[in-house]
């Protein structure tokens, strides 16, 4: 299993600096532990030197020299130093062995040594140069060997325990005092990379209240900048880069906000103005079709598609104004609607508009109430079973369902028929998005798209919203919106 790896900038820095800094403690300490050991074998092989072979060479005359000289030579082999070993080999067999324990080269001479050990002290170099061998009685020893006058082999040794010891005990010192700066190293790099992170930080932060802004549509308010910084270090381009970048992005939101409020006072300044000449062609046409004299079928027929036409461009301009204004953000009025009564309304008219249909209602016990403008609300319902009817052929069953839920009230039109093709489920309910020979060749009527984009403003006016679930076979839009909550924070039922 890989151990987890840094994700932030901050914990990288951190964690390669103490990597850092133990690879270098690991080499420093690795350098100090070989040089000292070099150095106190060096001073064991110097002492070796001095001890010469008189050891094991006394150890033959239980003690003595083989000259029998009692003078300084005696006198130097009482003085060889505790944990001096000697051995006498002959032939490759260890004839005398001895281990000095107290000083005393004539008290505690002898010492146990197994096969394996005089296998090993056999096989030791006769060339009077200093080897490590382990003896499993006595562990680790530095030892000598040299060749005697009776065709034998002494071997002299001292212990490498005070230098293994002196070793482990450098090892346990410099692991500890690295660790410990390992340790400090971490906390206080942790802390110094955060502190000179901190501008980077800031600009993480701007950025991610900027990513949380509405910029789709209508104005937009940036936070303030990332604070100035060094502009000669990597964080202070970066930060006087993202400043610039904020303030080109700013400018185009800014251009654009304009461009759409233009775009809302020309709509509504031109539905507006044109309300009362498609009124008045309106009335022009009726008052001469209801002229008592003769008239040529043709006029008459030309007379009454300008009547349709005028009555439709009316409603275009009637339909593009009521946008207009819930785009400007004009409040709608608000009282408590009766959604139930609203509801059997529109089907009712809708059944007659298309008696073809088979229309199902689903309404609750009691009615529900929800706050809002009755007219618009109406406008919804309605502009659904339209959109239902003309769009689904003959025999299409439409289910009108109204539920409530925590704090709303959900309405779905349902319908079996072919469904919304799925490239334009998207934009369903944009502008001028028309999908009646998409959805049903040859569909009697048609209207100008507006309808869904209706539906969606006047939800998003009341608090609400508009879903469209679509497939072959079944499409149904909700709306929701929120219901008035009685004092015990149960939902109004009129």
């Amino acid at each position: 299993m890989r151990p987890p790896r840094p994700r932030t900038l901050r914990a990288r820095l951190t964690v390669g600096l103490v990597a850092l800094l133990a690879v270098s403690c690991a080499a420093v300490g690795l350098a100090a532990v070989v040089e000292l050991n070099g150095f106190l074998t060096q001073r064991l092989d110097e002492q070796l030197a001095q001890v010469g072979t008189r050891f094991p060479e006394s150890l033959e005359h239980e003690g003595r020299l083989p000259d029998d000289h009692d003078g300084d030579e005696h006198a130097d082999t009482r003085r060889t130093a505790t944990g001096t070993f000697g051995a006498r080999l002959l032939h490759g067999t260890v004839t005398h062995k001895g281990l000095i324990r107290s000083g005393d080269p004539a008290a505690d001479l002898d010492v146990d040594l197994t096969a394996r050990d005089a296998s090993r002290l056999t096989r030791v170099p006769v060339d009077a140069r200093p080897h490590t061998v382990d003896l499993s009685a006595l562990h680790d020893y530095r030892v000598v060997a040299s060749a005697g006058r009776d065709g034998d082999v002494l071997i002299v040794g001292l212990p490498l325990e005070p230098v293994q010891a002196t070793v482990h005990r450098l090892e346990l010192v410099a692991g500890a005092v690295f660790g410990l700066a390992l340790v400090v190293t971490g906390v206080a790099g942790a802390c110094w990379v955060r502190w000179s992170l901190r501008p980077l930080s800031r600009v993480a932060a701007t950025a991610t209240r900027v990513s949380e802004l509405p910029l789709a549509s209508g104005e937009v308010v940036l936070p303030p900048r990332a604070p100035d910084t060094d502009p000669h270090g990597e964080v202070g381009q970066v930060a006087a880069a993202f400043n610039r970048m904020l303030g080109h992005v700013e400018d185009a939101l800014t251009k654009r906000h304009a461009g759409e409020e233009r775009l809302r006072r020309f709509a509504a300044d031109a539905s507006h103005e044109l309300r009362t000449p498609v009124a008045s062609v309106r009335g022009h046409a009726e008052l001469a079709l209801l002229h008592p004299g003769p008239v040529p079928p043709e006029v008459t027929r030309a007379l009454h598609r300008i009547t349709a036409e005028s009555a439709r461009m009316g409603e275009m301009v009637d339909d593009l104004l009521l946008l207009a204004r819930l785009d400007a953000g004009r409040p709608l009025e608000r009282r408590p609607v009766d959604l139930t009564r609203l509801v059997l309304d529109a089907v009712t008219d809708a059944r007659a508009a298309g008696p073809g249909h088979r229309w199902t209602l689903d309404l609750p016990a009691e009615p529900v109430t929800v706050p809002g403008d009755a007219h618009r609300l109406h406008q919804v319902v309605a502009n659904l079973l339209a959109n239902a009817r003309v769009h689904t052929p003959v025999g299409t069953e439409v289910t009108v369902t109204l539920v409530t839920g925590p704090g709303e009230a959900r309405l779905t039109v349902h319908d079996d028929g072919p469904g919304v093709p799925e490239d334009i489920r998207p934009t369903v309910f944009e502008r001028f998005t028309r999908a009646e020979h998409r959805r049903l060749a040859g569909a009697p009527g048609g209207g100008a798209g507006l309808g869904l984009s209706i539906v969606a403003a006047v939800a998003e006016a009341h608090g609400g919203g508009v879903s469209l679930d679509s497939g072959p076979g079944s499409t149904g839009f909700t709306v929701r919106l929120p219901a008035v909550e009685t004092a015990h924070g149960a939902l109004s039922t009129g």
